[in-house]
Formats: C-alpha cells, sequence, structure tokens
C-alpha cells in the first residue's frame, strides 16, 4: 500500500523513538494497535453494512430474473412442440401456386 522498504521503516522507527523517547514508546505503540484494531472493525462493520443493503436489492432482482427465464423457457418448449407437426407439414406438401407473383416474372421476360 504505501511501498515502503526496511531503510524507510527504520528512519521512521528512530524519529518516534527521539520524538516520543523510550519510556512512551510501548504506551504509543499499545494505543496504536488498538486505534488500527478499531478502525478495522469499523471497516468491516461498514462493509457488512452495504453487503446486506446489496443483497437486500440483489435478491429480489435474481428471483424475478429466475421467474423470468422459467417463463420463456417454458414458452420456448411450448412453441417448439407446437411447431413440430406445422414443420413436417409444410416440408410434405409442395406449394399449390396461388399467391406466387406472376406479374415479377413477366416484367423480367420481357426485359
Amino acid at each position: 500500500m504505501f511501498d515502503l522498504g526496511m531503510q524507510e521503516l527504520i528512519v521512521i522507527f528512530a524519529v518516534v523513538l527521539i520524538v516520543f523517547g523510550p519510556q512512551k514508546l510501548p504506551e504509543l505503540a499499545r494505543s496504536l494497535g488498538k486505534g488500527v484494531a478499531e478502525l478495522k472493525k469499523a471497516l468491516q462493520g461498514v462493509k457488512d453494512q452495504i453487503d446486506s443493503e446489496v443483497k437486500e436489492v440483489r435478491d429480489p432482482l435474481h428471483e424475478g430474473l429466475a421467474e423470468t427465464f422459467e417463463r420463456v423457457d417454458f414458452t420456448s418448449k411450448i412453441s417448439e412442440s407446437d411447431l413440430q407437426p406445422l414443420k413436417g407439414k409444410a416440408v410434405n406438401e409442395a406449394p399449390s401456386g396461388e399467391g406466387t407473383d406472376d406479374g415479377a416474372e413477366a416484367g423480367r421476360k420481357s426485359e
């Protein structure tokens, strides 16, 4: 995160030792450790709260999507089963010739 090397840490430790003195250093380290622990605990609480809020919003959306996919899947299965007889009928029957555009053919012949 801060990308501190060993030399930088030694310099920081030396400055802290000079500023606060050897008697206050253990007390300072304890209070710093407690502060970091409290900060981690608070951040975890915020993270848990955000996760629960996101889950409250996400779960109904996922349920709605699942229901929609089930209906689409069911509809596609019904459509496929309904079209099976029509597909066989269309392949086996020859066109009757009704509704063809003979005018277009006549136009091509005259060209």
